[in-house]
């Protein structure tokens, strides 16, 4: 059942000029939510729930594409004891929201398969809250986090000192470094833009896994051009 959140948080920061990140959760457990409320209440920049939900299909019957009413989801993977929502999560991240996974399930290749899938952040309910509030705060930029878990899933998928990036994260990473745009990505390689970013946002993770962050665009460049995966004469 979705809930509306109180504009408490809201209030106290439009006085101080700055816009709460907005997020709703979706979560089986009333326990969960209200936890994971207490810790955001004090978040700076602050963080505001606008919705719980207890299922997600409804949260997709209310918001059935990315809104601007909703920076991140913080979703967790297995509804009602079910075996892990996989086609929930390719759905919420294919239709452009921002999804946190936040689970009790810390297999490798659980959280893998997520980050494939197009989430921006596995997180650990075991993690705490410092880790959540960052991780939140983080996908509302767009920009993965890297708490314990996924890093170490991330190390141990990839070699020593460089990233294992899969071919068509490389041929997304050439296209994106010679175009303006995700979607002229998109149309080059005839997939969607929501695809385009997940393969982006796996091979920042990547990077930050082994120690080499790229933030930025201009520092994922410096990086495919250390590990040779594209030249100055890919970009004239």
């Amino acid at each position: 059942m979705e809930q509306s959140v109180s504009g408490g948080v809201a209030l106290a920061t439009a006085e101080d000029g700055r816009r709460p990140v907005h997020a709703v959760i979706i979560d089986d457990h009333d326990v969960v939510h209200a936890g994971v409320q207490a810790w955001c209440a004090e978040a700076d920049p602050p963080i505001s729930f606008v919705g719980n939900y207890l299922e997600p299909q409804e949260f997709v019957r209310q918001y059935p594409g990315a809104s601007p009413d909703v920076d991140v989801v913080v979703f967790d993977l297995q509804i009602d004891g079910n075996k892990p929502s996989f086609d929930t999560l390719r759905a919420l991240c294919q239709s452009g929201h921002r999804v946190v996974v936040y689970s009790h399930i810390t297999a490798d290749e659980i959280i893998l398969r997520c980050l494939d899938l197009g989430a921006i952040t596995y997180l650990a309910k075991s993690e705490g809250r410092a880790h959540l509030i960052e991780a939140i705060h983080s996908a509302s930029a767009n920009t993965p986090y890297m708490g314990p878990r996924m890093a170490r899933a991330l190390l141990n998928d990839n070699a020593a000192g460089r990233p294992q990036l899969s071919e068509r994260e490389k041929e997304v990473l050439v296209a994106w470094f010679q175009t303006e745009s995700k979607e002229l990505v998109g149309r080059r390689l005839y997939i969607a833009p929501s695809t385009v970013r997940t393969h982006l946002q796996r091979a920042r993770a990547k990077y930050a896994a082994i120690g080499r962050p790229a933030p930025t665009k201009s520092a994922l460049l410096a990086r495919a051009m250390e590990d040779g995966i594209l030249s100055l004469s890919d970009l004239v």
